[in-house]
């Protein structure tokens, strides 16, 4: 459909008190084009390329990834005592918000544009209504992909709530602007808008919708907000899966004997739990049939690629390839994958992961966590990164990220942290921590586990095998270990059995002890 001036559509947006001058703009908008129409917009455009598979093929220009350090937060009256201000959440200011939007308006004034009504959040009692308004045609191809879809019944009523402008070719002036460079996502709270500029990563959309979820849920209505994957069982029963990029949390929420209700975020009220999103948004370096069947099949007509390239003399990708970033990404609709849980929705659930790649080789492959561990490890939120994966980086180190998600949150930590913690006491919820990386020693030395024993340990928790099992305490975490578990070796349980020298696996437990301590503090400020 396209208009002229989508009055009778943008009007919509007033009754919710936003003053949008988008309504006396005579431009070229394109609303809620369908997926065919804006590949070949994109096409046309010069966005990208088809594979041999169908799927659109894109690059992101100078930005492969998000930009944290360009990430900002209005500070007014409704933020000023709620964010947890920092280098996470930076203070925009007000006055300067309103500056450079119009500056922006004047920008897109006589460009094609493409507009699009999604939503966020499975559960109807929590969905929240977004227009989003681009320059790329690709990129409302993601929006599309992404966020929730409204049925053509919902189109016709539909009012937006939120507004995301992103016009990744309007570069901000820092030194009139306020921005720290050119590129820029400024979030109000109180106006409910996002802008994005001067970067073409899709990313920056998915993740300021999140934010905003993240401050929204767990303040205005005590739902908690989390970044992780979900999926339920035959029998009704949820489980969710929390860890950082690299521990594994794709690949064991895919199970074929369980249902996906979503891969990356989701929300948990007094009954439920709900996928924020209507897709999926997932690396492909290395990609392969073999290894990630799902995804691989997924990527075909109306799926995304970004930063990408092809086999020489073909169409086909060469996943391997990193010439451009190890950040090579695919979006698709959840659909596209099979196994999903539809809706995306599921009871409270009975089980959580914690998962983590420790390279040191020191955690146990699983252990059963308490309440209050739950909660410190949910701040803690740990893996590691791996000697050789970042410049400088010679050997393993501790990383930590505040809820797994640590970028993503308006809130102070603690705030998600002593929700999770009434949730899990309420619902009596089973928490566990899974060690994906090392044991025997650390990288370099150790093996990293297995992956059939990471499955057999998970499907062991979710089948409650664990019930008629012993459980050891571990000498320096005080982590619950168990004496045995079906289909993995005995000797792996306790990692302190692997290591051939008993007094080297004291002193690295005791240093990352110490590390987690440490961290616990800074965030804690106690």
């Amino acid at each position: 459909m396209k208009h002229d001036i989508l009055t009778s559509d943008f009007s919509k947006i007033a009754k919710q008190k936003v003053n949008h001058p988008l309504l006396n703009l005579h431009t070229d908008i394109h609303l809620n084009l369908r997926v065919s129409t804006l590949i070949e917009e994109a096409l046309k455009n010069g966005e990208g390329t088809l594979t041999d598979t169908g799927a659109f093929m894109c690059d992101t220009g100078k930005f492969t990834g998000r930009s944290p350090k360009d990430k900002f937060t209005v500070y007014d009256d409704k933020t000023a005592e709620t964010v947890a201000w920092g280098e996470i959440n930076q203070t925009f200011e007000a006055d300067k918000f309103e500056a450079l939007y119009q500056k922006m308006l004047t920008f897109v004034a006589n460009k094609k544009l493409y507009a699009r009504y999604i939503y966020a959040c499975a559960a109807p009692e929590h969905r929240t209504n977004i227009l989003v308004v681009n320059t790329l045609a690709w990129h409302n191809l993601f929006c599309n992909h992404l966020f929730l879809r409204p049925t053509e019944n919902e189109i016709e009523n539909f009012e937006p709530e939120w507004l995301i402008l992103n016009v990744p070719e309007f570069e901000a002036n820092p030194a009139i602007d306020g921005t720290r460079q050119g590129n820029f996502t400024i979030i109000d709270f109180t106006r409910k808008i996002i802008l994005i500029g001067g970067t073409a990563y899709a990313g920056e959309m998915k993740k300021g919708i999140f934010t905003v979820l993240n401050y929204i849920l767990p303040e205005e209505k005590k739902v908690l907000s989390m970044h992780c994957s979900a999926n339920i069982g035959k029998d009704g029963d949820t489980a969710l899966f929390f860890g950082l990029s690299g521990t594994g949390k794709t690949t064991l929420s895919a199970d074929p004997y369980r249902k996906l209700i979503g891969d990356d975020e989701h929300g948990w009220d007094d009954k439920q739990v709900f996928n924020f999103e209507g897709g999926c948004y997932a690396k492909v370096i290395n990609l392969s049939q073999e290894q990630e069947p799902e995804i691989f099949g997924a990527i075909r007509y109306g799926a995304i690629l970004e930063n990408t390239r092809f086999i020489e003399g073909t169409t086909s990708v060469d996943y391997t390839n990193q010439s451009v970033t190890e950040n090579t990404r695919t979006a698709y609709p959840i659909n596209y994958i099979p196994n999903i849980a539809v809706p995306s929705v599921g009871n409270a659930p009975k089980n959580i992961f914690f998962l983590t790649a420790d390279a040191f080789g020191v955690l146990p492959p699983i252990s059963k966590l308490s309440t209050e561990q739950a909660m410190y490890y949910f701040v803690a939120g740990y893996t590691s990164k791996l000697a050789g994966t970042e410049m400088g980086v010679k050997e393993p180190q501790a990383t930590f990220s505040a809820c797994f998600g640590a970028a993503f949150l308006p809130l102070h930590p603690l705030k998600y942290a002593d929700l999770l913690g009434e949730k899990i006491k309420a619902g009596d919820v089973k928490v566990w921590l899974i060690n994906t990386g090392w044991s025997g020693g650390g990288y370099g030395v150790g093996s990293r586990m297995k992956l059939s024993y990471t499955r057999a340990m998970i499907h062991a928790a979710l089948k409650g095998d664990f019930e008629r099992i012993n459980f050891i305490k571990h000498d320096v975490f005080g982590l619950e270990m168990p004496e045995s578990c079906p289909n993995v070796p005995q000797e792996l349980l306790n990692p302190k059995n692997t290591w051939a020298d008993k007094e080297a696996y004291d002193t690295k437990a005791k240093n990352l002890a110490v590390s987690f301590e440490e961290n616990y503090l800074r965030i804690s400020g106690k």
